[in-house]
């Protein structure tokens, strides 16, 4: 399989580890690193296909470097391995559009399947901690039937903007922001009662791509 793959951790057990499992399934190591400036300086001038950070290494995190190969937009597949289960992380790497996330205690079990995953385009992250953040495939099912002015509308209700204030951002009507707000409640089955919208965003940020 011709994926070219670089990690870093500044464990190098742990880069020993997932690269003897990467080159036994015949997945093709081009680098390591053990610190993130190190990462980032490889990821930059050698433009691995698929980069397997730790979230945290000194100089820089795996998400910091994650956020500048966004900043550059490179085209190198964020996956982050980490030995907690926080919900910062999690929501941070959405934003940075991390393609995989993994607890290390699982990591060598899954990371040839999250590889591959990511090789084609599909986000891989760890069924443990989905369970831990009450991440469920049936919500991420429910999000995906949202337009993309009602996702807009909902990432500005879990930000507490009133209705007239979400229609200046979104230079749409306060009219046509209720009628969004009638449509997410239907299709999230929520009822109609004050705040419910709210109380469900408030619950369930970490399915929200900020």
């Amino acid at each position: 399989m011709m994926i070219k793959i670089f990690i870093a951790d500044d464990h190098p057990i742990i880069v020993k580890g997932i690269k003897n499992v990467l080159e036994e399934n015949n997945i093709q190591v081009i680098g390591t690193a053990f610190d993130g400036q190190a990462a980032f300086n490889f990821i930059i001038k050698e433009k691995p296909e698929i980069a397997i950070l730790d979230v945290e290494m000194p100089y820089l995190t795996g998400i910091e470097i994650a956020k500048m190969c966004k900043k550059h937009n490179s085209k190198t597949k964020i996956i982050l391995i980490t030995l907690h289960k926080q919900m910062h992380f999690y929501t941070e790497s959405k934003k940075y559009n991390v393609y995989g996330y993994l607890l290390k205690e699982f990591a060598l079990q899954e990371i040839r399947d999250c590889v591959i995953s990511v090789k084609n385009n599909i986000p891989y992250f760890n069924d443990k901690l989905k369970s831990y953040l009450n991440f469920t495939d049936e919500n991420e099912n429910i999000l995906r039937n949202l337009s993309k002015k009602e996702l807009r509308v909902l990432k500005l209700v879990s930000q507490h903007k009133t209705n007239k204030e979400i229609a200046e951002l979104l230079f749409i009507s306060v009219r046509t922001v209720e009628k969004h707000r009638g449509s997410i409640i239907l299709k999230l089955e929520l009822s109609h009662v004050t705040n419910s919208l709210l109380i469900w965003v408030q619950k369930n940020k970490h399915l929200i791509n900020y």
